[in-house]
């Protein structure tokens, strides 16, 4: 089984703390097996980081759009930021990746509404259901939007810095493509540890 984290931030954010090599090395420490880097409205991160350990890497982005925020697994190039929401995703699925939205009720950030959420849903592959930055009740919320919506449901540590790294992860069989990686997600156990942090994530 692969441990698998798939919401994170390096440098290349404007917030995050932590080089691509510290990552790396955290990564081997808390033995997770694969890192979606996705910096806010950048993938050169992401990119250099899948040349730098492309056994460990998931090129991403957390891009910013006109109303909400929105994560592109498995990209080629940058998503620009504060594009209409269905542009943005229909730019990852023309890459050929995958539409993760991230912490989508958390009033504290960038949101979508519920009732835009259910018009997006054709176009999302993943909802984030567990967010350590988001209180309990915008997760709940979050875990039954993604259930009602028949979507995949995905936890992510949202880590700013390697020291948060190893806190919660997807624990999936191994995959081939991105289409393959979507069914095995949604079959994935979620791991939360008890030392998950709380707080607030710009």
């Amino acid at each position: 089984m692969l441990r698998v984290d798939l919401h994170l931030h390096s440098h290349f954010s404007h917030d995050g703390r932590s080089s691509l090599q510290q990552l790396i090395e955290r990564a081997r420490e808390c033995r997770l097996d694969r890192l979606a880097l996705t910096d806010h409205n950048t993938v050169e991160g992401a990119l250099s980081f899948s040349r730098l350990a492309p056994e460990l890497a998931i090129a991403g982005e957390e891009a910013k759009t006109l109303e909400g925020e929105v994560i592109g697994l498995f990209i080629t190039s940058r998503i620009p930021p504060f594009l209409a929401p269905e542009e943005a995703l229909d730019l990852i699925h023309g890459m050929g990746g995958l539409a993760y939205i991230p912490h989508p009720l958390d009033r504290h950030r960038a949101h979508f509404s519920p009732e835009r959420l259910v018009e997006l849903a054709p176009r999302i592959d993943i909802i984030e259901t567990y967010n350590p930055w988001c209180d309990a009740n915008a997760n709940q919320a979050a875990a039954r939007m993604a259930d009602d919506l028949g979507k995949v449901a995905a936890t992510g540590s949202d880590a700013h810095g390697a020291e948060e790294l190893g806190r919660s992860w997807m624990e999936m069989e191994d995959y081939s493509g991105t289409e393959d990686f979507l069914e095995k997600l949604r079959y994935a156990r979620h791991v939360v540890t008890a030392s998950s942090g709380t707080g607030r994530r710009a």
